[in-house]
């Protein structure tokens, strides 16, 4: 095999990655324990072999151009899997360790990952667990995210969509707002109805609500003056008060169901659900944390 760097180019990949992570040439040097001169020198180096800028440098930050961050964004990759490699060879990965960075809807956090979280950290005590909850879309390799869990699998090459579950929805309402504007019999009788809307913060679009009529799927654009977007817990609590129907994830509302202060309606229409996903990026030497994670998802959650 041909050799393509040297110690030298080695160094100055691992420099520059710290320098794009840290912001500073400054902070990069004392992470490294060389001068800023050293960094500065380094980084200059590899721009003039790529014959590309790297970095946009004013007097108090340095900032990556596109070019610098595509190349970051390749390179840290590369030099995670040579670490991980390295760790395996050396025996230090037997047992799951390392900070496990995971990107959680909202809904899905609250009421599925973080109730078993501890647990697994009880099961793999030297893994920390960084949580990012939120509906924002991830950028895995740039944000240094290791796993996500998403309704519907982004169509992206380089990630592999593992399906967790099929969660059931269900149509509900309070009883107060039942006692005062009915309750709907027929998919037909939502028209006269205040129905809470849910928009996708991703696209704007308002998600339509998802039935079955005669044994056919059947999706309906409902009308209604209320609307949340990014959070689904909006919709759950302005039903839960009165203002309306909303449709929702059946594992989100069990409580209220049990205790009377949601009411399902339309039951002849139910039985769809939305697939949950879990997401990673493809690596040939996926670090054992990530890979315990993944099982104990498997495991843990229903099929």
């Amino acid at each position: 095999m041909q050799r393509h760097f040297d110690d030298l180019q080695l160094g100055s990949i691992e420099l520059f990655c710290l320098a794009a992570e840290c912001g500073s040439f400054t902070a990069a040097a004392q992470a490294a324990s060389v001068t800023p001169a050293a960094v500065s020198r380094s980084v200059s180096r590899m721009e003039e072999r790529l014959g590309v800028r790297l970095f946009a440098r004013t007097t108090r930050s340095v900032k990556l151009t596109d070019s610098g961050r595509r190349y970051y964004e390749e390179c840290s990759q590369a030099l995670a899997q040579l670490v991980e490699a390295q760790r395996e060879v050396m025996g230090q990965q037997q047992e799951p360790s390392g900070t496990l960075r995971i990107s959680i809807p909202t809904t899905y956090a609250h009421h599925r990952i973080l109730p078993l979280l501890p647990a697994f950290r009880a099961r793999y005590p030297q893994v920390k667990v960084d949580m990012h909850i939120s509906n924002r879309n991830i950028d895995f390799v740039g944000e240094g995210y290791d796993v996500a869990i998403r309704v519907r699998a982004i169509p992206d090459s380089g990630l592999i969509a593992r399906h967790l579950e099929d969660a059931a929805l269900v149509m509900v309402a309070s009883p107060d707002y039942l006692k005062r504007a009915g309750t709907p019999q027929t998919l037909e009788d939502l028209e006269q109805h205040e129905c809470i809307q849910y928009e996708l913060p991703s696209s704007g679009r308002r998600i339509t609500w998802l039935f079955y009529e005669e044994d056919a799927p059947r999706e309906i654009l409902a009308e209604g003056n209320f609307c949340c977007s990014d959070d689904v817990l909006g919709g759950v609590t302005l039903a839960r008060h009165g203002a309306g129907l909303f449709q929702t994830y059946r594992f989100i509302v069990e409580k209220e169901l049990a205790d009377g202060s949601l009411i399902e309606v339309l039951k002849p229409y139910s039985g769809r659900s939305r697939p949950f996903t879990l997401l990673y990026p493809q690596n040939r030497h996926m670090p054992l944390r990530v890979r315990a994670f993944i099982d104990f998802l498997v495991e843990q959650l229903p099929h």
